[in-house]
């Protein structure tokens, strides 16, 4: 009977959607297996976490009050550390997210328990946790079956799929973070965001990316179009991060972001291996290219073999009408 804590991620007051994604699929491994879900919430309104994280599946959300304003490495790995400690989950899940790719790693050393990152799958069979996770750059996959109690696992945002199931507020219980005495050795002064009110890349639920394609940066404009008309998050390939024609903020690949979208739209990219690590696991991709040989079209569902400056401002025009 495995019970499964799910770290709340929050954001400028804003909770991470990973965070539901994760919760809904804890709560169907809880329902097949028996256990519980439980929340995980450092500072913010325990409320609202609490209606959320119910309506998502969770019986519970432990909060806890303290300096957790902003991300701090050291004071909330002791807190997630402490919280294990005092109510002993099966499992900890925590978004591969830039904060819990962080904090994952931070909690388990303070445990002594196995991470593993960057999941994709997840199952409980035989009394054992089964996690899936991409090697060799998502040309292959691994299944891990950690050896410790608790073990901390960072699941890739979009990997599971967010579903309401109608359940009440969790009910609310306070734990003790276990900050006496915490004296961070690295003070966090100021965050900056880079996406400016743009959908983030990670959790985007489709993307739009430019490659070497686009020819110079006047033309990724033409990216940002067609991602504004689907309410997209606009990426890019490493050779135009690397031509100085987008902020790195927007490289999707094995060195930049890794997404896993519904839809992922690559205009102009040729499909290098770097690239591909970063995108496969999207549900659906569409390549636009005009080499029809190009390596894309080895990934894509679907696939576009043509000028993409002719091809990208027709379909922003055609999803601009349906959308009207």
């Amino acid at each position: 009977m495995p019970n499964i804590a799910v770290f709340i991620e929050q954001r400028d007051g804003a909770f991470k959607k990973v965070a539901w994604q994760m919760i809904s699929q804890a709560r169907k491994l809880a329902d097949a297996n028996g256990g519980e879900v439980w929340g995980v919430l450092l500072g913010g309104d325990s409320a609202e976490a609490a209606a959320k994280a119910g309506a998502h599946g969770a019986h519970k959300v432990f909060a806890a009050d303290g300096s957790f304003v902003t991300y701090d490495s050291e004071r909330y790995g002791t807190a997630l550390a402490a919280f294990c400690r005092a109510q002993k989950p099966d499992l900890v899940l925590v978004g591969a997210t830039s904060m819990g790719r962080d904090l994952g790693p931070t909690a388990a050393a303070k445990l002594g328990c196995a991470c593993i990152s960057d999941a994709v799958g997840l199952a409980f069979a035989g009394g054992a946790w089964d996690v899936r996770r991409p090697v060799f750059a998502g040309k292959c996959f691994v299944d891990v079956v950690p050896k410790t109690a608790p073990a901390i696992v960072a699941i890739r945002p979009n990997a599971f799929v967010a579903q309401e199931c109608g359940g009440a507020a969790a009910a609310v219980a306070s734990f003790d973070a276990g900050q006496a005495g915490v004296t961070p050795k690295a003070v966090v002064r100021e965050v900056v965001g880079s996406a400016g009110g743009r959908v983030e890349l990670t959790e985007a639920d489709i993307v739009v990316s430019g490659g070497r394609g686009i020819k110079g940066p006047e033309n990724y404009a033409m990216i940002e179009e067609l991602a504004g008309a689907l309410n997209a998050a606009a990426g890019a390939s490493r050779a135009v991060v690397d031509a100085g024609w987008v902020d790195y903020s927007h490289q999707v690949g094995q060195t930049g972001k890794t997404v896993g979208p519904n839809l992922y739209v690559a205009c102009g990219i040729s499909g290098a291996i770097q690239h591909l690590a970063g995108m496969s696991s999207s549900k659906c991709i569409v390549a636009i290219n005009k080499d029809a040989a190009a390596p894309i079209f080895k990934v894509a569902d679907f696939g576009i073999v043509g000028d993409l400056f002719e091809v990208v401002p027709e379909l922003t025009k055609a999803v601009r009408a349906i959308r009207s």
